[in-house]
Parts: structure tokens; sequence; C-alpha cells
């Protein structure tokens, strides 16, 4: 199954290069307002770089990749964010001397209709929990994954991507996670979310794309899940 609707975020032919390491060979897809859009894939295969491709942290990239229809290639990471696009990365970035308002209070906000500390709150009720008495890095792993994408939902921004925000953590946090994407997704909020996870990504995705080798090699519905599962066993070897 195809989606027929309007592109919010269109990659087409996108090459990234490190140096002289040529990661990224040709990707194109698309994600549609308001779904939930996951990257399969082995580690190494390029899904990282693709999130840092198109939030611009790839210092050599070209392709297209327009976002509401601007052209992002050629952009800074932070004419981006103003643009509407925020990312969550794999390593989180919590501050280690801040708490977690101040933490959650550090990116301004880029664009009106972000949320405010209540409405995160009530998305991550440990976060609130922990006001007050707790540095960064003294939180526990799910705390900072929650702390991570509370901060990026501040900000205004309505397309996120996010990068194995289940790694690592005990399955009562995963299930809060997968919580809060179905209510982001309920808000309005569209989601590219980098996962190995598929079993975690079969909860709250739309589609899926694989990736192996820089380049896009399949694509389904979650709908199609249990007709690939199979073949998603081979993609990633599990």
């Amino acid at each position: 199954m195809r989606d027929t609707r309007a592109p919010l975020l269109a990659l087409n032919d996108v090459q990234a290069w490190y140096g002289e390491s040529h990661i990224l060979h040709g990707v194109t897809f698309n994600v549609s307002e308001g779904e939930v859009v996951t990257l399969l894939g082995r580690n190494g295969v390029g899904k990282t770089t693709t999130l840092k491709s198109i939030m611009g942290l790839v210092p050599r990239r070209s392709g297209s990749i327009k976002f509401e229809g601007q052209e992002l290639i050629g952009l800074m990471p932070e004419k981006i964010a103003r643009a509407g696009v925020a990312f969550c990365p794999e390593e989180r970035g919590i501050f280690s001397t801040l708490g977690v308002e101040e933490n959650l209070m550090l990116p301004p906000q880029v664009r009106p209709g972000g949320l405010a500390l209540d409405q995160i709150f009530a998305l991550f009720p440990n976060l609130k929990e922990r006001l007050g008495s707790s540095q960064g890095t003294k939180l526990s792993g799910g705390e900072q994954q929650m702390l991570a994408i509370g901060r990026i939902l501040r900000t205004g921004a309505r397309m996120l991507l996010l990068d194995e925000p289940t790694e690592g953590l005990a399955p009562v946090i995963i299930q809060q996670i997968g919580r809060t994407i179905h209510a982001l997704k309920e808000q309005g909020f569209t989601i590219l979310l980098v996962e190995q996870n598929f079993r975690f990504a079969s909860t709250v995705a739309d589609r899926y794309y694989v990736m192996e080798h820089g380049r896009i090699v399949d694509e389904f519905a979650n709908s199609e899940l249990d007709a690939n599962v199979d073949k998603l066993h081979d993609y990633l070897g599990v």
C-alpha cells in the first residue's frame, strides 16, 4: 500500500559523506503529515546518517530534502530547526549540570505551538516527580530519554526525528515511550523514527522503510507487516 497524500517530508536521491566515506547512496522516501514512519535496518546501514542529513548535521550531502516544500539541502541546522524539524539523538544530549526544568527550558521556541511544561509532564509524569531534585545525568536511562523527547516538544517543531528512543530501556519504559508516540500523533505531530526493535516499531508505525548499504531497499505498511515478517528477519538478521 502506498500513501497518496502530499508528503510533508520528501527525500530524493540523497547522498551523504563523512570525509571520504560515502554513507548514503541515493536515499529516496517520503513522510506524510501526521504519519509515524520507521526506518529499519542493521547497525551501520545509514539510518542515523539519514536523520542527521535531514537536520543538516552531515557536512557533505547532495540530492533533495524538502520539508513543507522548502529545500533543506544547503541550509544550516538552525535554519532547519526554525522550519519546524526537531532531532532527538540516540545519545540524548542531556546537560549533566542542569536540572530537569533547566534542561527542558534550554532550547528556544522556534515556532508557535510548542508544548507547555504542564503538557510535557502529562506525557511524562516521571519528570514532574524529579523536578528540583535531580541533575540531568543522575536520572535513569528512561527518564533521560523522556527528558530528551520532552525538550524538543517545547520548540514548536511539528516534525520529530527520533533516533533509537528505546535503546537500552526497560520494557515498562518502552511501553511508556510507545504511548507517548501515539499521543503525539493524536496531537498532530509527524514522526520519523529510527528503530532496530521492529516489535516496538510495529506498535507505533504506520509505514516502514528498510535500509541496506545506504539505500532504501523495501517499503511496506503496518497492515502488511505479517506478510513481510520472514523478509524482515532476513533484513535485520534476527
